[in-house]
């Protein structure tokens, strides 16, 4: 039996970077087992960097998964840049997930930041359950002339397949390290972080274009009893006319919202949850630097 010390446990940082939509959220939920970061097939729902953690006893590896690349239009998406090009500063190892259909336009000159970080990366290439004949030959091809890599993975993140070739690639390149976090934590995030995660997939899930990026969950309230949470929270939006569209008629838009994401917190939680929801207007939040303060945007 090989006995763990301090000199021979590994610990690191493994930071999760690419373009919106490519499974970036999906593939930290597989890797850790539990459904840590929202997963929605729209676009940019990853606003903060969401820290979570495999533990084992030779191991314990940070992941992070950062909001997708993109060329900033409102302050928000400067704020959530700033949290990608972090976390290129902090990484032991840095995974570039990309898929069969996306190109480096509009992110140059990240990549460019990449390649001169001097950190190991490793290429992911998801979503190979899509491919056509040759597909992921060309696109390794496309990719491997512009990220400087010292592995190419090609995965399904939905079907979990080759994804256990991505940890030990990983655990091949992350240093000597007593654990950084309590062994017996899952993730950095409070609870309440999870709950309004939580709120803001369903607002995904249940609404259309511009809607879900307009919004912003709040959890003003969250109580812990034995047996049950109490939990209040407020959906901020930016205009009076959006504030009506999340409500829908008769309320019915948001209770739906709020049905689902109790069911989906009594899953997570473990425990009865009851849950109150109310919608606010926040005028401009996503331009107003002191706004984006208050919701948390803080670099």
């Amino acid at each position: 039996m090989i006995v763990m010390t301090e000199q021979t446990h590994k610990a690191g940082f493994v930071n999760i970077v690419g373009k919106p939509n490519v499974g970036k959220s999906t593939l930290m939920n597989v890797l850790i087992g539990e459904r840590l970061s929202i997963i929605s097939s729209k676009a940019q729902t990853t606003r903060h960097r969401i820290m979570g953690i495999i533990n084992d006893d030779a191991y314990q590896i940070v992941f992070s998964d950062t909001p997708g690349m993109l060329k900033p239009k409102y302050e928000l998406h400067k704020n959530m840049m700033g949290f990608v090009h972090m976390s290129l500063e902090d990484a032991d190892v840095i995974l570039f997930v990309t898929d069969l259909f996306e190109t480096d336009a509009e992110i140059e000159d990240v990549i460019e930041k990449i390649n001169q970080s001097g950190v190991p990366v490793l290429l992911v290439i998801n979503k190979i359950d899509l491919s056509k004949e040759n597909q992921l030959d060309e696109v390794t091809a496309y990719w491997t002339q512009r990220i400087k890599a010292e592995a190419v993975i090609p995965i399904s993140a939905t079907e979990s397949f080759n994804t256990e070739r991505i940890l030990m690639e990983i655990l091949d390149r992350l240093p000597q390290h007593p654990p950084f976090y309590d062994k017996e934590e899952l993730t950095d995030k409070p609870e309440r972080f999870f709950a309004s995660e939580i709120v803001r997939e369903k607002i995904f899930l249940n609404y259309k274009k511009e809607i879900p990026y307009s919004t912003e969950v709040a959890i003003e309230d969250f109580y812990e009893e034995d047996h049950i949470i109490r939990i209040r929270a407020v959906i901020y939006v930016e205009r009076k006319s959006q504030k009506g569209i999340i409500i829908g008629e008769g309320g019915k838009a948001l209770k739906r919202v709020g049905i689902q994401a109790r069911e989906e917190m009594e899953k997570f939680f473990g425990k009865k949850i009851f849950l109150e929801t109310f919608v606010k207007v926040e005028d401009d939040w996503r331009k107003n630097k002191n706004k984006l303060k208050k919701f948390g945007y803080d670099q």
